[in-house]
């Protein structure tokens, strides 16, 4: 009796047993086959059926007859795997299984299944094929996964039906009882796969099968469905599997071989026969199929992990641990309308996406921040509101600070992000990006498709952005770098008025517009100079210069430069090209060394607001407080002279903070500065902020100091409550007065509140802070600048170093550009005068220590 024996293809030469020849059935269902295949109206899903049930007639014959012959009853024929699927493509194995009861004679048994299995590889089809009783399925079953998911696709083709029942029955009762131990080493085997065969949706020569995204994973999806214990994302599923089998079939009949890899040489061929414009057109649907697959199994086995952590747990438990009876998870919140439930980043139970187009971005932007994945439903309420209530263009402040945000976010963009393109949200925000999803890049240094490689910019970028004085345009060039490659002609060129457009969109100024668009056109600007020119001629160092125009955009194309070939792939990057763009820029910003700094900058005259408020400070002698919506007003160049200006856009609240200049709390007046800002204000109000979950989007420090007046220092911050409604202006100015009093513990206060939120996953590795001095921004203070990621206390602890540093805080300008501080303190000694430039150096040193 044969059990088990699985051969890809018969014995060279194998005929009949006798050396009999093909009979008549077998010539017919040859004949027929070859028709079926050569008929061009019948194709995909129905031409695979029909090929399935003209094998099922042929080989239901065959039992027929030869089971007759011997008189052997108590048998079964049964299709397995993907022929019990009903899906057979031209040269697709024959997954067979011949189940009997027990009771024939072994020898028999072997001769009919030789009667079987013969007249298959005479034919030339490659046949895997079992003997067994339906307890020895059972059993191999229990002791070999692929087996166990080969039965749950077993579908009756002849003899007794009963025993085709059975183990259908039996192997579906199995196979939910043991899902819990086997779904993890389905993971597990699909993993493997994933890292031997690769991700099907970036591969030029993909494993239309094997690869991640593939026919497999399309079938471990179904596996997962029939343990009961989750289900995959329908939406689309079931047509991006039927692309992947329509391009096997036609790759089977193009190159008339059992093959699943589509081959450069063979893909035009493919595509012909597919009915497709071209190569690029076929690769493109497949890599959308396999994406869409490839979402619809990290969803899933997502939901397999969250249900067996749950089950694995008794509910006593799983409610001593969490505080909670069972069915009710605990909400944390992430931001405004987002909070973290299992995992996960959800809406908030109050979150009204409909009237809140921004909280899409928000939702991605803390998921990716918390480095946790957002949940499908949370995307899909999204997506519905997005299309019935989309963003007003030119973007409010809060949603391009979001999307940069999100961008800034490192590895974690890339799940977000692709969870927002598979429910058709990214399309929706940003209209170009359709002309470059899943576009193929042929050049094989590339290892992304277009619309990754941008991402993927994005993720290399964000660990530049310590080098760089606006990160926000650093990421935002990067994700649109080579947007243009939708389009005919150089993709630079086309890319640089999409990304104009594109940047308009979203909000940014002029200047800035400006900015991005020069860096999407001239991205290939510094590697191509420096590998191709003369850096000794002066004429290549002058043609860079005029291209770029000045040193803080010099700054970020060498950014973005770098970015580009670390995301292109490793053969587009090395130490040597490095040490060429790096030499090649400092030769640029020499020649641009005589640019005005524009960013550095003293604040200027104070605001009728400001005086106001410094006014009541003298007169009250305490801090004084005022919160107002801060509005966004047109400029002419926006709406020209003629036309009439749209209504304000608020973009925040602003907080004015007016505190009379005085020694902070514990220190001698005569050890302050003449003159300076009192001691410890700018940590007490940062500190404050902090305490009360408002987060700062930017901010101004200037010192008034009239003569004869006493000095007050004026702050005037942008925030925003990070969650919840803000507080009340005399809950801030009662805390405040205690923190400069000293009866209320900053320090403390926030590390307990750090404690008590510590559970929350705060995966983002972000590069580390930079503090560093700015040499000639200013004559008459010494400027220190920071740059680091956005965190709670951040400015809090800036201004206890600079306190600690015994200097004194003139003014100040602060932004928070997504995620990423960016903040100039313009400082002096204990004479009113700039540092020393050891004693500058000392202080940017002790600043970078206190936020390590």
């Amino acid at each position: 009796m044969t059990d088990s024996v699985e051969d890809t293809a018969g014995p060279a030469g194998a005929q009949s047993p006798g050396n009999e020849p093909a009979t008549a059935p077998e010539g017919g269902y040859a004949a027929a086959r070859l028709r079926l295949l050569q008929d061009e109206t019948s194709t995909g899903p129905d031409r695979r059926a029909a090929l399935a049930r003209l094998t099922d007639d042929w080989l239901a014959g065959l039992l027929a007859r030869h089971g007759t012959a011997a008189g052997l009853s108590g048998t079964a024929l049964v299709a397995v795997g993907g022929y019990g699927r009903g899906e057979l493509s031209p040269r697709s194995d024959l997954d067979l299984l011949l189940l009997h009861d027990g009771r024939a004679d072994a020898g028999a048994l072997a001769a009919l299944a030789d009667r079987l299995w013969y007249p298959v590889w005479d034919l030339g089809l490659a046949l895997d094929h079992s003997v067994r009783t339906p307890a020895q399925a059972r059993k191999a079953a229990r002791e070999d996964l692929k087996v166990q998911l080969g039965l749950l696709d077993a579908r009756h083709l002849a003899g007794d039906p009963d025993l085709t029942a059975t183990v259908r029955t039996a192997a579906y009762a199995d196979w939910r009882e043991s899902a819990p131990k086997r779904l993890p080493e389905l993971q597990e085997l699909c993993q493997e796969r994933a890292e031997r065969q690769g991700e099907l949706q970036y591969l030029l020569e993909p494993d239309l099968k094997e690869a991640r995204g593939g026919l497999r994973d399309a079938t471990a999806l179904r596996a997962v469905a029939a343990s009961w214990l989750a289900d995959a994302p329908r939406g689309g599923l079931e047509a991006a599997r039927t692309h992947l089998l329509d391009a096997r079939d036609a790759l089977h009949l193009t190159t008339g071989r059992a093959t699943d890899r589509l081959s450069l040489q063979d893909q035009d061929q493919v595509a012909t026969a597919l009915g497709m414009l071209d190569a690029d057109a076929l690769l493109r649907q497949t890599y959308e199929s396999a994406r869409t697959i490839s979402y619809a199994a990290d969803v899933t086995w997502r939901e397999v992990g969250r249900v067996l952590r749950a089950r694995s747990l008794k509910p006593t438990l799983r409610g001593l641990l969490h505080g909670r009876t069972a069915g009710k998870g605990e909400r944390s919140p992430l931001a405004e309308g987002v909070v973290e439930l299992d995992g996960e980043a959800v809406l908030a139970r109050t979150a009204r996406p409909e009237r809140d187009p921004v909280l899409v971005l928000r939702a991605a932007a803390a998921a990716a921040q918390a480095g946790l994945p957002l949940a499908t439903h949370a995307i899909r309420r999204c997506a519905t509101a997005t299309a019935t209530k989309p963003l007003p263009e030119p973007w409010p402040a809060e949603a391009r600070e979001q999307l940069v945000t999100l961008l800034g976010a490192g590895t974690h963009l890339v799940p977000v992000w692709e969870a927002l393109e598979a429910e058709g949200i990214i399309t929706r925000l940003l209209p170009d990006w359709e002309r470059v999803r899943c576009r193929p890049q042929r050049n094989p240094v590339h290892t992304w498709t277009v619309d990754r490689h941008l991402v993927e910019t994005a993720v290399r970028a964000a660990a530049l952005t310590r080098r760089v004085h606006r990160p926000d345009l650093l990421l935002v060039a990067a994700l649109l770098h080579d947007i243009g490659k939708g389009w005919p002609g150089d993709h630079s060129v086309a890319g640089e008025t999409i990304a104009r457009d594109v940047a308009a969109r979203l909000g940014f100024n002029a200047r800035d517009t400006t900015v991005i668009a020069t860096l999407v056109r001239h991205h290939l600007l510094l590697i191509e100079t420096a590998t191709r020119r003369d850096l000794d001629d002066p004429a290549t160092v002058g043609a860079v210069a005029e291209a770029v125009g000045g040193t803080r955009t010099l700054e970020l194309l060498h950014a973005l430069t770098e970015a580009d070939a670390l995301a292109t792939g490793p053969a587009a990057w090395s130490t040597w090209r490095g040490g060429l763009v790096a030499d090649l820029v400092k030769r640029v910003a020499a020649r641009l060394a005589g640019e005005p700094d524009t960013e550095l900058r003293g604040l200027g005259e104070p605001t009728a607001e400001q005086e106001r408020l410094a006014i009541e400070a003298r007169r009250t002698g305490g801090p004084v407080l005022a919160l107002r919506t801060r509005a966004e007003a047109p400029t002419e160049a926006d709406t020209g002279p003629e036309t009439p200006a749209p209504a304000q856009e608020p973009v925040g609240v602003e907080l004015l903070i007016a505190v009379p200049a005085r020694p902070s709390p514990g220190r001698r007046a005569s050890t302050s500065p003449a003159g300076a800002p009192p001691m410890g204000v700018l940590s007490a109000a940062a500190g404050v902020l902090a305490l009360h979950r408002l987060t700062v989007r930017a901010a101004d420090l200037l010192l008034l100091d009239p003569i004869d007046e006493g000095p007050v220092l004026v702050l005037s911050w942008r925030v925003a409550a990070e969650y919840g409604s803000l507080p009340q202006a005399d809950r801030l100015r009662a805390d405040l007065i205690r923190a400069l009093d000293g009866t209320l513990d900053i320090p403390a206060r926030l590390a307990e509140r750090e404690r008590a939120y510590a559970r929350r996953s705060r995966a983002v590795l972000a590069p580390p802070p930079r503090v560093t001095v700015a040499p000639g921004s200013s004559d008459t203070a010494t400027v220190i600048e920071v740059r680091a990621q956005d965190a709670h206390g951040l400015l809090h602890r800036i201004g206890r170093a600079l306190e600690a540093a015994g200097v004194a805080v003139r003014s100040a300008h602060i932004s928070t550009l997504g995620a990423n501080a960016v903040d100039a303190f313009y400082v002096t000694g204990a004479d009113g005068a700039p540092l020393a430039d050891a004693a500058a150096h000392e202080v940017a040193a002790a600043v970078q220590r206190a936020l390590q």
